[in-house]
């Protein structure tokens, strides 16, 4: 063999290696970092989800005001006070729920009005609600409207590592959900309301 063949394939050699170096620093950055998530697309989608809640919470509060001021109208006054999810209610979790909150974990304060074509909540930016959170898969659930029939919603675990779960019980499947339901997806908690 001649001299420059050898150090042709000696560089080679050291090419490929470099090559598996940098593929494998790059397989375990993602292991240990997770996918890249754009800050940008969630400001973005938070801003248009608070735009979008105080346009529907607007409309509603002159309403409990004006049925509150009249005489006949002081028995329906009550009524508003199950949707808003008072602990203490029988009427707790009686309605068709219209906004998904984020009441804990890093998105809290988050809302999300729910929509025909149903929420994909995950890690992936995909989703509709994207969670920063180590325990939800990229695609770990989704709220869609009851295929029964009924003017409802079903929530859905999609074969989530950690699960999905409703109050204490963890999530098998699909299962309706009322105003007042609370999921958890490892440190986030999450609330239908109407």
């Amino acid at each position: 063999m001649s001299e420059l063949t050898l150090t042709l394939l000696r560089l080679g050699l050291l090419a490929l290696l470099w090559i598996f170096i940098f593929s494998v620093v790059g397989v375990l950055r993602t292991d240990i970092y997770g996918t890249a998530v754009s800050r940008r697309g969630k400001r973005k989608a938070l801003k248009e989800a608070q735009k979008q809640d105080r346009q529907r919470s607007a409309p509603r509060t002159p309403a409990p005001v004006a049925a509150g001021a009249g005489g006949a109208a002081g028995a329906a006054a009550p009524s508003p006070a199950p949707g808003r999810g008072v602990p203490g209610r029988k009427g707790r979790g009686k309605g068709t729920p219209t906004t998904l909150v984020v009441t804990e974990g890093p998105l809290a304060g988050t809302s999300l009005p729910l929509r025909s074509g149903g929420i994909l909540i995950g890690r992936n930016p995909e989703c509709a609600l994207v969670l920063d959170d180590d325990y939800a898969s990229g695609r770990h659930c989704r709220i869609y409207p009851d295929p029964s029939g009924r003017d409802g919603w079903a929530v859905e675990d999609l074969q989530s590592t950690n699960g999905t779960f409703i109050g204490r019980d963890r999530l098998t499947g699909s299962r309706p959900v009322e105003v007042g339901t609370t999921l958890r997806i490892g440190k986030t908690v999450l609330e239908l309301r109407g």
